[in-house]
């Protein structure tokens, strides 16, 4: 074949190299020019390590970002196998107690490659992400060190400043066969050809294309990415409307990832990044399908969703206790608070322990350990008496669960946001049963949207109108919260100002400057037919920023204040509960246009991309406003009309 370069249209001939299991090997040039413009693709073959670095680096330059080595693999006789280059900004830098930390420069940009030596002895690129989390500009690009220095071994510099000076690398492009019609592989419907790819019948790949087609027709925002394992074939796949990212923007506090589906073994295997609005219930802050529950796919399934979310991490991650999702929000969310659902844990427990003779008093003793531990020593000691009194030492389930501790045992987790800990369904349990093909999930996909709007709209109408006669105490505190909270927040605050009743003997135990500690006796239900007295320890700081904290930590669980705490305000005449205890994600007078915000610091009017975002951005809250009312759909539509009227004038 001759000489070619990617920058233009390749001449073909008949040769063709095979190269492993159904994969057909197009050699582009034997000194294959990489020139400006070219950019990374799945399939792409280099003859060295270098060179795929070389190749990296030169894109990234023309780019704007810099590149560092992120993971090398090596077989035990040292032979490199494997390799992972990452934009500059990748991942965070590891926390310091220096007196002077550097301050953090990286984003967790998740942009990157992953290329593997195969068997022909080349290097194939076999994942990619283009996007970035952050601004990259080209006229910059210098300031990185990847760019002084470009090859590993030979320290060669990196000669793209200049027409003529171009690297000559030899490169490969690899199309795929499918062993059973000899049609190329990528993107089709592929079926039980190996564990790492979506198992979709005839015509779900059409259906996932229309459905993708659809959505972006209705909403411009829409955003989907899909991922292909080495022969090309559909391997994990990321959407997420513009509602999930403005509803992100209020709740994103806390994101639960719900893997029911994958866990039951459910037809379509969907992963739902969930968040919890301001009335306690579930909505869709994007949704994926795996292939396989490995590290690496939800490591591409939660960059995805970070790039989609402009890089803003939560707060708290909850997910289920599969190890290979606490490995990925590891590498992915370093900074984020992992926690382990206690619903799906205390779920489990009935199933693991249900073979045992003793199962019932099992269940008993670990719900009294679990939701009655005030202190860690507590809980330490309740667990040990437990797996004594019953013989559990060897109970491996167990013992995984108690190494887990921290991350789902309340009394470990006191000082971490959790929005409630509210049992967290997936927004489309109604509409996903374990049979439900891909096509039927996708068709019923609008409706289960239209569903939850409407139940959150339903919800607001609701609290804006309820009547403030059914408090339940004289408490000036009930009366303040009914005037902000939203209603089904409110009904469970309700029940801790209840609560305050069940609690006395409120005292003074010991007070030093302006903080003050306070004992609250209350009578806890242990059991079904026996009640415990228990000390609340709650410190008060009357100083100028007043500040009230229970043992108890209901506020840092469900973020709203606890009965005990109640009681030490109403003691001391507080005239209201102080501000900070009223979280803005459970008030009922914000105004939540669910409009696109990626919350940037400035925009850049050269980056087309910033002025598109900006333009959308403002244009969409005009359209909010417009669609309120019949008067104000017609004053934004004749004001509209009167601005295109004006600019044909102008052109004309």
């Amino acid at each position: 074949m001759d000489d070619v370069s990617l920058n233009s249209e390749p001449t073909y001939n008949e040769e063709f190299e095979i190269d492993g299991e159904f994969a057909m090997t197009e050699y582009v040039g034997q000194t294959g020019e990489v020139l400006q413009g070219d950019d990374p693709a799945v399939g792409m073959e280099f003859e060295s390590y270098d060179d795929v670095y070389f190749f990296y680096n030169c894109y990234a330059k023309q780019q704007g970002f810099g590149v560092r080595v992120s993971n090398t693999w090596y077989r035990k006789s040292k032979e490199r196998y494997r390799g992972k280059l990452s934009c500059s900004s990748a991942g965070f830098k590891k926390k310091t107690d220096a007196n002077r930390p550097r301050p953090e420069t990286r984003t967790g940009c998740p942009a990157m490659i992953k290329f593997r030596l195969m068997d022909n002895k080349r290097w194939r690129i076999i994942e990619i992400e283009l996007e970035h989390n952050h601004l990259t500009t080209p006229a910059n690009a210098s300031i990185y060190k990847s760019h002084k220095i470009s090859d590993l071994g030979s320290k060669r510099p990196l000669p793209i400043n200049g027409a003529d000076q171009v690297q000559r690398i030899r490169l490969f492009r690899t199309v795929v066969i499918d062993a059973d019609d000899t049609e190329e592989c990528d993107f089709r419907d592929t079926i039980d050809q190996g564990d790492d790819k979506l198992k979709l019948k005839p015509g779900d790949y059409q259906e996932m294309l229309k459905f993708f087609t659809r959505m972006q027709l209705n909403d411009p925002s829409f955003f989907y990415s899909m991922d292909v394992n080495e022969k090309g074939c559909l391997r994990n796949v990321f959407w997420a409307e513009a509602r999930c990212r403005a509803a992100y923007s209020y709740f994103g506090d806390v994101l639960f990832v719900n893997t029911t589906s994958l866990t039951e073994n459910y037809e379509v295997p969907l992963v739902v990044f969930t968040g919890i609005n301001h009335h306690a219930q579930t909505v869709p802050l994007g949704c994926g399908l795996v292939s396989v529950q490995t590290v690496e796919s939800f490591v591409w399934l939660y960059r995805a969703w970070l790039t989609y979310m402009v890089g803003r991490s939560p707060q708290t991650i909850i997910t289920s206790e599969c190890k290979a999702l606490q490995t990925a929000v590891a590498e992915v969310f370093p900074r984020a608070s992992h926690c382990l659902s206690l619903t799906n844990i205390m779920k489990m427990v009935l199933h693991e322990v249900a073979c045992l003779e003793a199962c019932e008093a099992i269940r008993n003793g670990l719900s009294r350990a679990v939701y009655h531990s005030l202190r860690s020593d507590e809980f330490e000691a309740a667990w040990e008496d437990l797996v004594q009194s019953h013989g559990l030492q060897n109970h491996k389930w167990l013992q995984n669960l108690y190494e887990d501790r921290k991350r789902w045992v309340p009394v470990y987790l006191k000082e971490i946001f959790c929005a409630g800990m509210f049992p967290v369904d997936s927004p489309f349990q109604e509409y996903l049963r374990q049979h439900t093909s891909l096509r039927e999930f996708f068709s019923s996909y609008d409706r289960s949207q239209q569903d939850i709007h409407h139940r959150e709209t339903l919800s607001d109408i609701e609290s804006n109108n309820k009547s403030r006669s059914l408090l339940k105490t004289r408490l000036f505190f009930e009366l303040q919260l009914s005037k902000l909270y939203t209603e089904n927040i409110f009904e469970l605050f309700q029940q801790e100002v209840e609560g305050v009743y069940s609690c006395y003997g409120t005292r003074q135990k010991s007070i030093e400057g302006s903080v003050a500690t306070f004992i609250v006796k209350e009578d806890v239900q242990v059991e079904e037919n026996r009640k415990e007295t228990r000390d609340f320890e709650v410190m008060y700081n009357s100083g100028d920023a007043v500040e009230v904290l229970c043992v108890c930590a209901v506020f840092n669980l469900r973020g709203y204040l606890c009965r005990h705490a109640l009681c030490v305000i109403n003691h001391v005449g507080l005239d209201e509960i102080p501000p900070q205890y009223i979280l803005a994600r459970w008030r009922k007078d914000i105004n939540r246009s669910y409009t696109i915000d990626y919350r940037l610091d400035g925009i850049d009017i050269k980056n087309p991309v910033h002025r598109y975002d900006n333009l959308y951005r403002s244009v969409t809250k005009v359209v909010e406003e417009g669609r309120k009312s019949h008067d104000r759909y017609r004053f934004v539509a004749q004001w509209l009309m009167n601005k295109v009227v004006i600019q044909d004038d102008q052109q004309s």
